[in-house]
């Protein structure tokens, strides 16, 4: 087991020489443990191979299911992933935030297809906790791309877990870095969207209700539409 570093009740200017530690763990290809405000995560470098297979082999996961990436912002996103305009809209009123949308691989691609299991679609989120947002942030002041694999910390199959002593007592396989940045606010997964066609698809209900997604697309039509009219 690698190191646990609390950081819960900390102020973001005192915690900033972890989340660096944090970075150079990620580039050195190694495998850290992270807050969200959702539930913990495992990540690592996305374009490393050998990350890639650990993080499969840590949780015991289906080669044949894909990871979603978590990313510093939309410019990240984009050298990623292709946004259709709905994608856009959900980005601009949820991100930072608890929405993962899934969208169409951008060609030529960056991210091994090992990431995605083989397939031209990818989830994407760009996370609001500050520890792991501004662990990325950093990723891309130095120069590197802005994201990270984000799965949850826990076996596949099993309970997430919302802790980093939980993640500490869940997860037998060694992890280099445990970030612990207290409990989590919700224990609700992040709620995914599938925006790789004009259609829209709900592949999971949590902080956000489909309701709201549907309303507020709903409203942004229609506010479209009552503008083209006073053209």
């Amino acid at each position: 087991m690698g190191f646990l570093i609390k950081l819960a009740g900390k102020e973001l200017k005192d915690i900033r020489l972890y989340i660096k530690i944090a970075v150079e763990n990620i580039i050195q290809g190694k495998l850290i443990s992270f807050p969200t405000n959702s539930v913990y995560g495992i990540g690592g470098d996305p374009l490393n191979l050998s990350v890639i297979d650990r993080i499969y082999d840590i949780k015991f996961r289906d080669r044949s299911k894909g990871f979603l990436l978590l990313v510093s912002d939309f410019e990240e996103a984009s050298k990623i992933a292709e946004f259709n305009e709905i994608a856009k809209k959900l980005v601009k009123k949820y991100w930072p935030g608890q929405l993962t949308l899934i969208l169409e691989v951008k060609e030529p691609r960056i991210i091994p297809p090992e990431v995605t299991a083989f397939r031209n679609t990818i989830g994407l989120r760009v996370p609001e906790n500050e520890i792991i947002l501004n662990i990325l942030k950093l990723l891309k002041q130095q120069g590197h791309f802005g994201f990270i694999i984000g799965t949850s910390a826990n076996y596949s199959g099993e309970s997430p877990s919302i802790s980093g002593e939980e993640v500490k007592k869940k997860i037998l396989s060694p992890l280099d870095l445990i970030i612990d940045g207290g409990k989590s606010k919700s224990k609700l997964p992040t709620t995914i969207v599938d925006c790789s066609t004009q259609k829209i698809k709900f592949l999971r209900i949590g902080e956000i209700s489909k309701e709201e997604i549907v309303d507020f697309l709903s409203d942004n039509q229609y506010q479209k539409e009552e503008e083209n009219q006073d053209e």
